[in-house]
């Protein structure tokens, strides 16, 4: 017979840890059934652009840094100008020096056209003359070749005159459209966001040379957030496009903000769950991406989680 005495009370301690045991696993299996509160959950993002030099030369002022807010057409800043502003000089006073060269066809015609009208008036008398007998024929004749031959003299000149501007108009044209040109260079000169946003980085700094097509700044559209959100096959059958939704923002100890969302992408390929999300089916290899856009109210942050509830 063994001496080893029997403890009365482990018999109820091994009851306890069989309750606690099936407790946990009743706790992971409610867990691992999806019971959220939540359809989809993912991360804010913003609508972002790449402002980037459209001419070339030193950057003389960039007055943003990150985290600036600017609006849509905002002076940001410059690039010099000089070469064009010089340049620009220089079409100018060439077009003046073309226009001056035009000629005026009531100056050039003037001394002819005044012949003409004496003429006529010579010819108005010798018509009289000829019915009282007092000139001869031949006389009035020859005034009125006379008048044929300077009004043969004014077309010619009008013709002349008229391709002479002709010619100088079609300079001018030209060294109108470089101008233009030039007004257009300095234009790309100027630095601006093409949305209203906050400045989320900064790539080029004043004194800087720049090419066109460098980038100096990104800029994020924080007024209209989007929810990169994760569904499964199942649940993509049951969304669409333009469907309202409500949208609960992380915002950590704070708790959760509720927003009104709408459905604007929803991704054609299923791609495997990020790491980083987790989806209502866990079982679900493969999930589809979709947007949900959100107006922000300053809260909403870029890279914040968020839930999605259809």
């Amino acid at each position: 017979m063994s001496n080893e005495k029997i403890n009365p009370n482990n018999s109820d301690i091994m009851k306890a840890r069989k309750i606690l045991m099936m407790s946990i696993v009743l706790a992971l299996c409610s867990c691992g059934n999806g019971d959220t509160d939540y359809d989809a959950s993912g991360i804010f993002e913003t609508t972002e652009v790449i402002v980037s030099a459209r001419g070339s030369g030193e950057i003389e002022l960039l007055q943003v840094d990150e985290g600036t807010e600017v609006m849509p057409g905002a002076y940001l800043g410059h690039i010099d100008t000089t070469q064009l502003t010089l340049k620009r000089q220089q079409l100018m006073a060439t077009l003046s020096a073309t226009d001056s060269r035009k000629l005026d066809e009531s100056r050039q015609l003037a001394a002819l056209r005044q012949q003409l009208t004496n003429l006529q008036a010579e010819r108005a008398r010798f018509e009289g003359l000829v019915k009282a007998n007092a000139a001869t024929q031949k006389q009035l004749d020859d005034i009125c070749y006379n008048i044929e031959v300077v009004q043969k003299q004014i077309a010619a000149s009008q013709e002349q005159v008229g391709s002479n501007n002709s010619s100088l108009t079609g300079q001018s044209a030209g060294i109108l459209a470089q101008v233009a040109q030039i007004d257009d260079q300095i234009a790309d000169c100027v630095i601006s966001s093409p949305i209203r946003g906050t400045v989320l980085s900064k790539y080029a700094e004043q004194g800087e040379y720049v090419a066109p097509g460098r980038a100096l700044l990104k800029v994020g559209n924080v007024e209209e957030m989007k929810l990169r959100a994760y569904i499964t096959a199942s649940q993509l059958t049951t969304v669409k496009l333009g469907q309202t939704v409500r949208v609960f923002a992380d915002l950590g100890d704070d708790g959760r903000r509720e927003y009104e969302g709408t459905v604007t992408w929803l991704s054609d390929e299923a791609e495997f769950t990020p790491k980083t999300i987790q989806t209502r089916d866990e079982r679900s290899n493969l999930v589809y991406a979709i947007k949900v856009q959100v107006r922000n109210d300053g809260t909403i942050k870029r890279g914040m989680y968020g839930d999605v509830k259809f």
